[in-house]
């Protein structure tokens, strides 16, 4: 047993059998680790794992990639220290947020206008993590039913569809299909670990040949990430050599904008969701009671999210990647998740490094997100299909067609002629007052509403 301060903050690894690879049948639990040799391997493959969605996001949020590098490994230590060892997971950069920011960055709002809107949705998520902690997690399971959670995933990820049609994709239009073909072959194609990685496969690979282009058919004439059409290569790399080897990544303060903030705060729907998910894959996995932490985990979460974004980066989240990572090898010892997260700080104090990513082609973008985003609306309709959501019922029917129609077609509200709720906000609030109301007042499906 773990004594003491190390028991507290879950860092009193014992050793697991003789500390090369786990017994037949047998797992590493989070409170021990292999050997460190082995442990420090294990937490490379972490850091891979999470390494291409880590930086992806924040590009496509026109954030600082170094800074959220950094920023997530700071978050994973404070989140391990939160749920005291007993939740391994590695937080990265949220992909639930690209799709309210481009709605932000699209009204006029810059950067600090983004973070001042993300912090605020993060300390609603740490209040929300406070709550359920006290009050336990059926408080989420009320407000939030299945039917309602997927609804709000689902059209978090459909409202991208615009952007890569009108952003990333023209950039260059077979660059972006050769990588999503790539993402595609690889996902479905490769096993276990490497399946998982099919994103940072096909960025790898999108960008290798936007090189190859450029030298084998010069530079392109296309739009650029602003929609201006100008002919410029493919792959920009002269920022590259002025970046130095060690620096601090950029930093900036917040600014609050009431219309920014009420864009984004609906994600906290979709990131309950998400990480009461990740616990019960967790909780699945490993075989450990953790309900009891499930508040401590939203609360984490937050809490890693609303220091990232005070100092300019992006929110965070528990990843499926890192999860599947520990599916494949049962190793579930969070010093490996230790070990992966001072390697990415490490990173993020890379200039040279952060400048590498920030040359990521249009093209290759466009590639990926017409995947993930995707991957991110299809999330919603499977809560729908593991919950046995019912559609014959028209409590869950119908606020949940017309909260998609509006948040997916960019419907728009005007309440005054300064301030409107549209998209994703406008979405959200009718499914969620619409469900809620509508059984009210018919109480007699109120027990089937939600499945």
């Amino acid at each position: 047993m773990r004594q003491g301060l190390g028991a507290k903050l879950g860092i009193g690894w014992r050793l697991h059998g003789d500390g090369s690879t786990p017994r037949p049948g047998e797992a590493v639990a989070p409170d021990e680790r292999l050997s460190w040799g082995r442990t420090v391997g294990l937490g490379a493959q972490h850091v891979v794992a999470m390494f291409g969605a880590t930086f992806v996001f924040p590009v496509l949020m026109g954030l600082d990639p170094n800074l959220a590098i950094m920023v997530s490994g700071v978050a994973t230590i404070l989140f391990l220290l939160i749920v005291q060892g007993k939740i391994p997971s590695y937080l990265g950069s949220s992909a639930s947020f690209v799709g309210v920011v481009a709605v932000i960055r699209a009204g006029g709002g810059d950067s600090s206008a983004v973070t001042g809107a993300l912090l605020v949705c993060a300390l609603v998520l740490s209040g929300v993590g406070l709550l359920i902690h006290f009050v336990g997690a059926q408080v989420v399971h009320r407000l939030l039913p299945p039917a309602v959670s997927g609804a709000v995933v689902m059209l978090i990820g459909f409202n991208l569809a615009p952007v890569v049609a009108s952003t990333y994709w023209p950039q260059d239009q077979w660059i972006a299909l050769i990588t999503m073909l790539v993402v595609l072959g690889c996902s479905a194609l490769l096993r276990g670990f490497w399946s998982r990685i099919a994103v940072f496969i096909g960025l790898v690979v999108g960008y290798a040949l936007s090189w190859l282009f450029d030298r084998g058919f010069g530079p392109i004439t296309a739009p650029d990430a602003n929609g201006v059409v100008g002919t410029h290569p493919r792959l920009d790399l002269s920022a590259v050599a002025d970046a130095p080897w060690f620096g601090l990544p950029a930093l900036h303060a917040p600014s609050f904008d009431l219309a920014a903030v009420i864009v984004v705060l609906p994600v906290v729907i979709a990131l309950i969701a998400e990480n009461a998910g990740h616990v019960k894959a967790v909780e699945e996995m490993t075989g450990a009671k953790l309900d009891g932490s499930m508040g401590r985990a939203i609360f984490a979460d937050g809490f890693a999210s609303t220091l990232s974004t005070a100092v300019g980066g992006p929110p965070t989240t528990t990843y499926a990647e890192n999860i599947g990572v520990m599916a494949a090898t049962r190793v579930y010892s969070t010093a490996a998740y230790w070990v992966a997260a001072v390697v990415a700080i490490l990173f993020g104090l890379c200039p040279k490094f952060g400048a590498v990513i920030a040359a990521t082609p249009g093209g290759v973008l466009g590639g990926i997100t017409v995947v993930l985003y995707g991957m991110i609306g299809l999330l919603g309709a499977k809560i729908w299909v593991e919950n046995k959501v019912d559609f014959g019922n028209p409590v869950n029917l119908l606020p949940l067609a017309a909260g998609l129609v509006m948040g997916i077609g960019g419907v728009s509200l005007e309440i005054t002629p300064q301030f409107s709720l549209n998209g994703i906000a406008l979405g959200t609030l009718v499914t969620l007052v619409g469900y809620h109301l509508l059984r009210l007042l018919v109480p007699g499906r109120r027990d089937h509403s939600a499945g």
